[in-house]
C-alpha cells in the first residue's frame, strides 16, 4: 500500500461495507471533508421535500433515491454522521440500498464520480485510529473481532475492543514513564550526584512491572489457541486411517480415503468446532520412507507440521501384528514435541478380535491416552471429540479470569519490553551507570508504546490495515 494514498487522511473515500453478493440489503459508506456536499448531489428526499445533508443533524436517517449520471439508482436509506460523532470522527454517510451487486456497485459509482476515492483495505478503522477514536491494539481487535471463529475468541476480542489490555499497558508504561523521566532528570544533574529516585525504589518498580509484562506474555500461548484455534495433526503410516478420521471429524468427505499407500501427498488443513473450542485439524501424508520424490516432499511437510502442532493425533491400524512397534514413533513425538499434548488413536477394531487385550498392551507401551476406533465405521468418533475436549478443558473460559494476549505482533513486542527490564534490572543490581539503565526502560516504553500506537511507523500501519476488508 503506497503511503502516499494517506497524505490527505481527510479526502473523501468510499467503499462496499457489507459482503459481495445477493442479498436482501447492502451498505456503502463514505467518510472524509466533503462528504455531505457528495450526498447532496446523488440524494433526493421522497415526496419532493427540500433537504440538504449540510444542515442535518449527526444520527439521523433519511429515506430518499440515489441517482447517477444515468438517472435513478435505488430507493436508499441515507445514515448521517457527524464529526466528531462518528466512527471515523469524520463526516460520513452510509447509504442502505438493496443487495444486487449491480446496484451495489453503481451505488459505489455514483459517489466515486460525486468526488470520492475508493478506500484502501482497513482505511475506515485506520482513520478511526489517526484521529484517536481508538488504539493500534484496538483496531486490530475489530478485526479479530470480526474474523472469530468461536464465542470465546469473540469476546476475547471484544474485551481487547473496550479497551481491556490497552488499560493494563497504558498503565505499565505510566510507570515507565515516571521512572525514566526521574533518571533523566538525574542526568540533567549529574555532576551533582543526585538521585531523584532511590535505586532501591526503582528496582522494586522495575521488578513489578517486569512481573506484570511476564505474566502478559505467559497468557499468549492460551490467547492464541482462543483466537487461531488448536493446531491437530493427524499422524501416522500409509492406510492407517488419517483421511478416514479427518473426514469424520469435520462431517464430510474433504479428503481422499483409498486402499493404495501414499494418496495424501501433501498435508490438507480444515476447521472443526467441538464444545465451543476450535481445532485446526491438519491430515498429513503417511510417514514412510519413499524415494518417489513428490512423496518424499510430502513427508517432510508432515514432519514439519507436526512439530508446530499444539495437539498431535497419531493413529495406527490396531488389527497389524506390529502394531505395538509404532508406539516407539508415538513416544519419539512426545519427546520431540515436548510442548504438544498427544493422544493415540488405535484403529480399525472391526477388524480385530482381541482388540481390548491389545488396546491395554499400548496403553502400557506409549504413556498416554489411547481412544480405540472402527474410524470405517464411525465407531468411537464421540469417544475422540470428548478426550480432544478435556485436553484443552476450561480454555473458552480463560478471557473471563484475565487479559490475554492473542497477537504474535504483541507478544513479541511485551517479550522484548521483558527482555529490556531484565537487563535493566541487571544493571541496577551490578550498580552501572545512570544512562545504560535509562537506555533500557526507554526501550521498554518503546516497545510497550509499539502495542497500542504511542509508537509506530507508517510500514506497520500499512502492514496491520491491509489485512482489512475494504469497508472497514
Amino acid at each position: 500500500m503506497p503511503a502516499s494514498v494517506f497524505q490527505q487522511p481527510d479526502i473523501p473515500i468510499a467503499a462496499i461495507a457489507t459482503p459481495v453478493g445477493v442479498g436482501a440489503l447492502a451498505i456503502v459508506r463514505m467518510s472524509g471533508s466533503g462528504v455531505l456536499g457528495i450526498a447532496d448531489r446523488v440524494f433526493r428526499k421522497k415526496m419532493g421535500k427540500s433537504f440538504s445533508f449540510e444542515a442535518a443533524e449527526g444520527f439521523t436517517a433519511h429515506v430518499g433515491t440515489l441517482f447517477d449520471s444515468e438517472g435513478m439508482v435505488d430507493e436508499v436509506v441515507a445514515l448521517v454522521f457527524r464529526s466528531p460523532s462518528s466512527f471515523t470522527m469524520e463526516d460520513m454517510v452510509e447509504f442502505t440500498c438493496h443487495g444486487g451487486p449491480v446496484v451495489v456497485r453503481r451505488v459505489l459509482a455514483a459517489l466515486l464520480d460525486g468526488g470520492c476515492r475508493l478506500a484502501e483495505p482497513g482505511e475506515f478503522t485506520r482513520r478511526a485510529f489517526l484521529n484517536g477514536r481508538i488504539d493500534l491494539l484496538q483496531a486490530e481487535a475489530i478485526g479479530e473481532m470480526i474474523h472469530a471463529r468461536t464465542d470465546a475468541a469473540f469476546r476475547t476480542a471484544v474485551t481487547q475492543m473496550q479497551g481491556g489490555l490497552s488499560r493494563r499497558l497504558n498503565e505499565m508504561r505510566e510507570g515507565l514513564l515516571q521512572s525514566c523521566a526521574l533518571l533523566e532528570l538525574e542526568l540533567d544533574f549529574s555532576e551533582e550526584d543526585l538521585e531523584f529516585q532511590s535505586r532501591e525504589e526503582l528496582r522494586s518498580e522495575v521488578d513489578r512491572l517486569d512481573k506484570e509484562l511476564s505474566r502478559l506474555v505467559d497468557s499468549y500461548q492460551h490467547g492464541r489457541l482462543l483466537s487461531e484455534g488448536v493446531s491437530s495433526v493427524i499422524a501416522g503410516r500409509p492406510n492407517a486411517g488419517k483421511s478416514t478420521l479427518l473426514n469424520l471429524l469435520l462431517g464430510k468427505e474433504r479428503s481422499i480415503v483409498s486402499h493404495m499407500p501414499g494418496t495424501t501427498r501433501d498435508y490438507i488443513e480444515e476447521c472443526f468446532i467441538h464444545e465451543k473450542t476450535m481445532f485446526r485439524l491438519t491430515d498429513t501424508a503417511g510417514l514412510r520412507e519413499s524415494d518417489e520424490e513428490v512423496e518424499h516432499e510430502g513427508i517432510e511437510r508432515s514432519y514439519r507440521k507436526i512439530s508446530e502442532s499444539d495437539l498431535i493425533i497419531y493413529i495406527l491400524d490396531l488389527s497389524s501384528q506390529d502394531y505395538l512397534l509404532e508406539a516407539a514413533v508415538a513416544i519419539g513425538f512426545q519427546k520431540s514435541c515436548p510442548a504438544a499434548r498427544m493422544l493415540v488413536v488405535a484403529n480399525k477394531t472391526d477388524l480385530t478380535q482381541d482388540w481390548t487385550e491389545r488396546i491395554e498392551k499400548l496403553r502400557g507401551a506409549v504413556g498416554c491416552v489411547v481412544v480405540p476406533m472402527a474410524a470405517s465405521q464411525g465407531e468411537g468418533l464421540g469417544e475422540l471429540k470428548d478426550v480432544m475436549a478435556g485436553m484443552v478443558e476450561g480454555l473458552d473460559k480463560l478471557h473471563e479470569a484475565s487479559v490475554l494476549v492473542t497477537s504474535l505482533r504483541h507478544y513479541e513486542a511485551l517479550r522484548n519490553a521483558s527482555d529490556a527490564l531484565h537487563n535493566a534490572l541487571e544493571l541496577i543490581d551490578g550498580g552501572e551507570a545512570t544512562e545504560l539503565i535509562a537506555f533500557e526502560l526507554r526501550s521498554a516504553l518503546d516497545y510497550v508504546g509499539e502495542i497500542t500506537g504511542k509508537v509506530v511507523s507508517e510500514e506497520l500501519l500499512n502492514t496491520i490495515f491491509s489485512q482489512f476488508c475494504i469497508g472497514k
